[in-house]
């Protein structure tokens, strides 16, 4: 192997930086940092999921970040990517005038961070959330199913905010569920629909109440759409999904928005996505699952070398 350069052994060290935590850009003049280099990689943990994640969103970031020659770089001020709930909880913690973009957290666990701070706190702060767009996983029913059928969701005062998504030319059916109460009512309740949402909902769609989903809704013939890959896996018909490339590719559309415009983006769902169907489940349930339903999503477009 052959020795690295000085300049990409300056780089390796400002990626070590990113991922444990230091501060990016506390270089040399000659560094990526006297060239208006500002962004700090936070994350929780230092799995090796996290870890390459950070790394890929580094290499996206850095481009974008090298740049920045607004008044915001001559302000020196810090701009946080954090990874996942836990580094999104600590950055948010920090007094700083910082902008923070919050990835691979669901838009509950957003809402409740953001609810414990200040509103000139919250402005500076945007995320992409974790889980599927609401409409995607509803124009993903139709590809399904290429009929109008009943649809509903079952949230608790967690996910209640997102409501008003749900509320379309073809409304959802909506059932309130109180943490606690019996999960079999609810499914009971909507089990007329042939459809499930699910939602992100941890009161909802805990470990102990995921199995009476599965076994409910199989009784009542309804598919459910999960909103994670793994649900699939382990029962539901289909999801939209995001991979490690969509979110951070997304996050890299944000931030190279921000530097260009100084306006920061709402909070938002991801951009980029694909489909998994589990066919089986779709065989038991009569659904013929189309290639137009297989090849459902959105790529980013290939980044520029």
């Amino acid at each position: 192997m052959q020795p690295r350069s000085p300049w990409r052994r300056r780089l390796f060290a400002l990626a070590m930086l990113c991922l444990l935590g230091g501060r990016a850009g506390a270089a040399p003049d000659d560094s990526p940092e006297s060239l208006g280099f500002r962004f700090q990689i936070v994350t929780g943990d230092e799995s090796t999921v996290t870890r390459h994640i950070a790394e890929d969103l580094y290499k996206r970031l850095v481009p974008i970040f090298s740049g920045f020659r607004t008044e915001l770089a001559q302000r020196r001020r810090m701009v946080y990517v954090t990874i996942g709930p836990v580094a999104l909880r600590n950055t948010a913690a920090r007094k700083c005038d910082c902008v923070i973009i919050a990835a691979y957290t669901s838009s509950q666990v957003w809402r409740t961070i953001t609810s414990e701070l200040p509103r000139s706190r919250v402005l500076n702060m945007t995320a992409i959330y974790a889980e599927p767009a609401p409409a995607d996983q509803l124009k993903l029913v139709s590809l399904l199913y290429k009929r109008p059928v009943r649809v509903a969701a079952i949230v608790s005062r967690e996910t209640g905010f997102l409501k008003p998504l749900l509320d379309g030319a073809n409304p959802v059916e909506i059932e309130d569920y109180t943490a606690g109460a019996d999960i079999n009512y609810a499914l009971n309740r909507v089990g007329q629909a042939q459809v499930l949402l699910a939602m992100p909902d941890r009161t909802v769609y805990s470990a102990e109440n995921f199995r009476n989903i599965l076994l409910s809704t199989y009784r009542h013939n309804q598919g459910v759409i999960g909103f994670s890959a793994d649900m699939v896996r382990a029962g539901a018909l289909a999801t939209t999904y995001s991979n490690i490339e969509h979110i951070n590719a997304h996050v890299a559309d944000l931030a190279n928005d921000f530097v260009a415009t100084g306006e920061l983006a709402a909070p938002q769902f991801p951009r980029y996505f694909r489909t998994i169907v589990n066919e089986g489940v779709a065989r038991s349930l009569q659904v013929a699952v189309s290639d137009d339903a297989r090849k459902f999503g959105r790529d980013p477009h290939p980044r520029r070398p």
